[in-house]
Parts: C-alpha cells; structure tokens; sequence
C-alpha cells in the first residue's frame, strides 16, 4: 500500500499526554472519510494503548517516553503506540479481558482496541518495552464490492 502522509511524535508518559495523543491521531485520521463513529472507536484505542503505556510499561512514572506513529494510506489508517517501560510477560495472558497487572483497573484495554481496530497485534519484551500496531480500515474498502 501506498502512504499518503505520516506523522510521529513523542511525549513524555504523564497522564495528561493521553488526551493529547487521542485529539491528534483523531485529528491526522479525519483527512480520510472516517464516519464520527469510526473516529470515536479510533480515540477509544489511541487512549487505552497510551494509558497501558503509561500505567503498566512505565508503572506511572513520568520519565519514560511513548512513542506514536500515525500512517495514512487510500483506505486505512495505521496507529504504532510503543514505550520502552517494563513489557509484557505473557501476551496471550494479557489479550484476555479482564486480566490486568493493577487491581485498579478493569483490564479491558487490549479488548477495546481489538474490537475498535479491523487488525490488532502486541509486540512486547519484558525489559524491553511494547508495541502496539493497530489499523482501522475505511468501512468502504473492508467491505466486498457488489462486483465481486
């Protein structure tokens, strides 16, 4: 596929910065014809994979950094959240809903972004930090032409 434009920024992991990286990717996707709903579901995943940055691979502590890479192509949009925090044991274990390292927190994270996202994957190395690749497809390109 062919990019159409790209955009990568980087932010300290502080709380705060999650609502930043939720307007901004929302804003870069709207340049394609996302419906608003398509536009919330993509907020929705921008948010939980930066929160799971912040919360789980830094453990809260502002001094690490989230990287995110936004990539538009004709008919999708591909979002890259990655951190160099503390990464993920067992990702099998953690793609489960309801598992969660915090007692705090629901664990629904990583089913929202599946559920919001046409294609979902974790890369993780403990020590090492996570990646998050998610991509959301026009709704016009994920369905089959009447011609085929």
């Amino acid at each position: 596929m062919k990019v159409k434009n790209q955009a990568r920024f980087e932010f300290m992991s502080l709380p705060e910065n999650v609502a930043v990286a939720r307007v901004t990717v929302a804003s870069f996707a709207s340049q394609l014809d996302f419906t608003l709903s398509d536009l919330d579901e993509i907020k929705v995943a921008v948010s939980e994979a930066v929160s799971n940055a912040i919360i789980h691979g830094y453990e809260n502590r502002p001094e690490g950094t989230v990287r995110v890479v936004i990539t538009l192509y004709e008919s999708a949009l591909e979002i890259v959240v990655d951190d160099e925090g503390r990464g993920i044991a067992d990702i099998e274990q953690a793609l489960q809903p309801a598992y969660s390292t915090d007692p705090e927190r629901m664990g629904l994270g990583f089913v929202f972004m599946q559920s919001f996202m046409n294609e979902f994957r974790v890369k993780s190395e403990v020590g090492k930090g996570t990646q998050v690749i998610m991509v959301k497809k026009l709704e016009a390109a994920s369905d089959p032409s009447p011609e085929s």
